[in-house]
């Protein structure tokens, strides 16, 4: 059975919402997940999975929350993660996903196989959003 861990920072809960719809697409995809909140994170847990999943909000300037998410990712960063799935979400509430867009190009340099391009979602998911979120979970599991 193959191991997906989703790791997620929310401030709203929206992203939170994205991730467990991940991982409930991940599981009815007949995968073994694990979803935590970055604070209760482990890159050591994160590089044993088979596949991962970052989940991030659009923050301030389009960024990454920048007390425990980006510290985070600029540590996986120094990880060998070649060849690894990964796929990222994240919600926003303004401006146009760029910092998706530059979260994706900082992943690809470790060499990750990103199974998609970052799934962003305005404000809240929907119906549709939270399709496309287990629709994620199940390439992961795949």
């Amino acid at each position: 059975m193959k191991k997906v861990s989703i790791v997620y920072w929310s401030g709203t809960g929206n992203t939170q919402e994205m991730a467990e719809a991940v991982a409930a697409g991940a599981e009815a995809g007949g995968a073994e997940v694990k979803v935590l909140s970055v604070d209760k994170a482990n890159i050591e847990e994160l590089l044993s999975s088979d596949a991962i999943a970052l989940g991030c909000p659009s923050m301030g300037a389009e960024e990454l929350e920048d007390q425990e998410m980006e510290p985070f990712v600029a540590e996986l960063e120094k990880e060998s993660l070649t060849g690894k799935p990964l796929a990222l979400f994240g919600s926003y509430d303004w401006g146009d996903g760029q910092w998706m867009d530059e979260w994706e190009e900082r992943m690809k340099k470790t060499g990750v196989n990103l199974v998609d391009d970052g799934l962003k979602i305005n404000d809240a998911p929907d119906d549709a959003g939270l399709e496309a979120c287990r629709d994620l979970g199940k390439r992961l599991a795949s």
